[in-house]
């Protein structure tokens, strides 16, 4: 179930049963990693239970860069590095749970993904998306993107902004502008690919230029 920060889960493992763990991470997948993690664990140290307050305290402690990572507040800005159809459903199932507000997008994608599909994921909850762009040859143009975009969010969900800290400011203001007076806070969430997490992360402070999240996590295959 949500928390504060996270998420409380319960784990049965060959071992064990580990009941209201806190775990530090938004999305089910999450959960479904810490929960293979844990049972790996075990199995390392004999298949043997682990200490109540070893669990605990680890995953409470655990971090997952660019991943559904609140980089910013007033409003909430995150960076999450799904790129394709399958990591983007997890995505939105988590933004859904976790911020009922106003959500706007900041997107660009690499132009060798399933844009199309990708794009179609996040539709159902993203209010609106302003598309950016990001560095090199493999990456879509901004305005080749947004012509897609149009053509899933429609001609007013979609805008264009080059440079990224100008989109994610630009993001904001729409998400507050138009907020009203719901009692949620809005959220601009920067999705796309894995380059333009590392690259909010870098301009928020949260990353150097060379860091940039891991693909291999549970979600890793398809986040």
């Amino acid at each position: 179930e949500t928390a504060v920060g996270g998420q409380l889960m319960t784990v049965r493992t060959p071992a064990a049963r580990y009941d209201d763990i806190p775990l530090a991470l938004r999305g089910s997948y999450q959960a479904e990693n810490a929960a293979l993690a844990l049972t790996a664990v075990e199995a390392f140290f004999g298949g043997r239970a682990l200490s109540g307050d070893v669990v605990e305290h680890a995953l409470m402690a655990v971090t997952s860069p660019g991943r559904l990572e609140v980089v910013r507040t007033s409003p909430t800005v995150l960076v999450d590095a799904a790129h394709n159809p399958h990591g983007a459903a997890h995505t939105a199932a988590a933004l859904e749970e976790y911020y009922p507000g106003r959500r706007v997008g900041v997107l660009a994608m690499m132009a060798d993904k399933d844009v199309e599909g990708t794009l179609g994921q996040f539709e159902p909850v993203l209010d609106a998306v302003v598309v950016t762009d990001m560095p090199g040859e493999r990456a879509m143009d901004a305005e080749e993107l947004a012509q897609l975009a149009r053509e899933v969010f429609g001609e007013d969900r979609v805008r264009v902004e080059r440079d990224l800290l100008a989109a994610i400011d630009e993001a904001a203001g729409w998400a507050e502008a138009e907020a009203g007076e719901e009692l949620a806070t809005p959220v601009v969430a920067v999705l796309g690919s894995v380059y333009l997490a590392g690259m909010a992360r870098q301009i928020m402070g949260k990353g150097t230029p060379d860091e940039a999240p891991t693909t291999q996590n549970g979600a890793g295959t398809g986040h």
